[in-house]
């Protein structure tokens, strides 16, 4: 069996203040047929993983782009056009195939296109043809659209956050993708319109429970797949929102039943699983009056990972003004910052202006006075199985002891790795404060005291219910307490 491979993936925050380009891709990693070879570890880790299931069931993998950006702005539409005919140019050379396996996001938007992901495998069933297998592996927080649902015989969600589950679902696309190749098998859909905007915590109950629920129906009864896609709250487009979907074999009444019964039952937690979080000020006090530490800190309003810019100053304003000591905050994106920093060269003690660089979200720029610790050039950090480039890494302290760390590769901190690998201790500090919305809880949580949500300023901002949509329907919960 020959299947065909292809991973192109960034999530679009369409009231970020910064477009996505071939050099945010590039700063991931672009391979064109080499991702498992080149990048394991990296973006080419689903390719890796499929070229293994592949050679142990004697099928060949035809490897296509491999391709990551950094959420941020719509994605320019050269550059999406492009990568797209890359794969489109790959599928036609490999031609014929037995199936295709798409690793994408499911919100990705491009200047011109609001579904990247429907118009991309529409594009590729015109190539296939009706009859060959098309599987899609989605991030939870995709839009599930009917042009995918239409242009493709399986698609699979996640269901973790953080996406701790990456190679699990993947594992068992190829299986069922295959299945459906070899004629073991017959995929169809059935989808629920859950008629909510949010972010919901895997991590604690009861979403803990709900996720465990819908795994107990897979595999049983001609049930092939249960996913809930909770959509990405901030991208406006029309089909945004939480979706939960079954896929059953050649079975649309039982898949209909369940969709329906489990997205009530999703809707009926609702009240449950949002917790409004708190302001700076309660947070940081909170933390501050803990006997020990250290409290870890999430600054949910500008983590990169929905396409914050990464700099905003609002927290460690307030740190600076509570006299706060014995802590530790980032990353902070922050080229000019840091190019002051590598001249002024470690052991220098610096007038530094710092964050606050991209616009209103970002808070204004905080000058302080701080000493260059350490600096890394290749600075990295661990991260849902992978491993994560930050670029050119710095930590500077303060004088009252806030351990700072800048950089010039912008994404969210994963884990205690964005501190430790510049030489900062986690373990005696009193407060950690990360710039990320949840997927540091997979290994900050085991370090821990406590874990607290702040309700910060910027374009990843959790008040749902006040998110300027102009595509998407105003008529969803919470803005709307029973939407029709």
């Amino acid at each position: 069996m020959k299947i065909f491979a292809a991973t192109f993936a960034t999530e679009t925050n369409t009231f970020a203040v910064a477009p996505t380009g071939r050099i945010d891709f590039e700063a991931v990693g672009v391979f064109h047929g080499d991702g498992s070879a080149l990048s394991p570890t990296g973006i080419g880790i689903f390719h890796a993983e499929l070229q293994k299931l592949a050679a142990a069931d004697g099928h060949q993998l035809v490897e296509s782009l491999a391709a990551f950006a950094q959420p941020s702005g719509p994605t320019l539409r050269a550059v999406y056009e492009e990568f797209r005919q890359t794969i489109l140019d790959d599928l036609k050379a490999a031609m014929p195939v037995d199936a295709v396996l798409l690793v994408l996001h499911g919100a990705m938007v491009a200047q011109g296109y609001d579904d990247c992901e429907g118009d991309l495998t529409q594009h590729v069933r015109e190539i296939v043809g009706p009859n060959v297998p098309i599987g899609m592996e989605l991030d939870l927080h995709c839009h599930y659209t009917q042009l995918m649902r239409k242009s493709a015989d399986i698609i699979i969600a996640y269901k973790e956050y953080p996406h701790t589950d990456g190679l699990d679902r993947l594992r068992e696309l190829y299986v069922l993708t295959t299945q459906q190749a070899k004629g073991n098998i017959k995929p169809v859909t059935a989808v629920h319109d859950c008629r909510m905007v949010g972010i919901w915590h895997t991590t604690k109950e009861p979403m803990i429970s709900f996720v465990k629920r819908m795994q107990s129906f897979e595999g049983k009864d001609g049930v092939l797949s249960v996913s809930l896609g909770h959509g990405f709250p901030w991208g406006d487009v029309v089909e945004n929102g939480a979706m939960l979907w079954v896929v059953t074999d050649n079975d649309l009444e039982k898949a209909d039943a369940l969709a329906k019964q489990l997205g009530r039952e999703f809707w009926d937690l609702r009240a449950q699983t949002y917790e409004a979080p708190m302001t700076i000020a309660a947070a940081l006090t909170e933390a501050n009056a803990e006997k020990a530490g250290p409290v870890v800190l999430a600054d949910i309003g500008d983590n990169a990972g929905g396409g914050a810019m990464s700099d905003s100053t609002f927290v460690l304003k307030q740190m600076i003004e509570m006299g706060i000591s014995n802590a530790a905050i980032g990353a902070f994106w922050d080229l000019g910052a840091v190019a002051i920093c590598k001249s002024a060269g470690v052991g220098a003690e610096i007038n530094l202006r710092l964050g606050g660089k991209c616009g209103p979200q970002s808070g204004d720029p905080i000058d302080v006075r701080v000493t260059v610790r350490a600096i890394n050039d290749e600075h990295s950090q661990r991260g849902l199985g992978a491993i994560y480039p930050l670029g050119t890494g710095v930590w500077v302290q303060t004088q009252n002891g806030i351990d700072i760390v800048l950089n010039t590769r912008r994404t969210q901190v994963f884990s205690p790795d964005a501190f430790e690998n510049l030489g900062i201790s986690m373990e005696d500090k009193q407060m950690i404060i990360v710039k990320s919305s949840q997927h540091f809880h997979a290994l900050f949580a085991p370090i821990a005291k406590k874990v607290l949500y702040i309700g910060t300023p910027g374009s990843t901002s959790q008040t749902f219910a006040d998110i300027p949509f102009v595509k998407r329907s105003l008529n969803y919960w919470p803005k709307v307490e029973n939407p029709s």
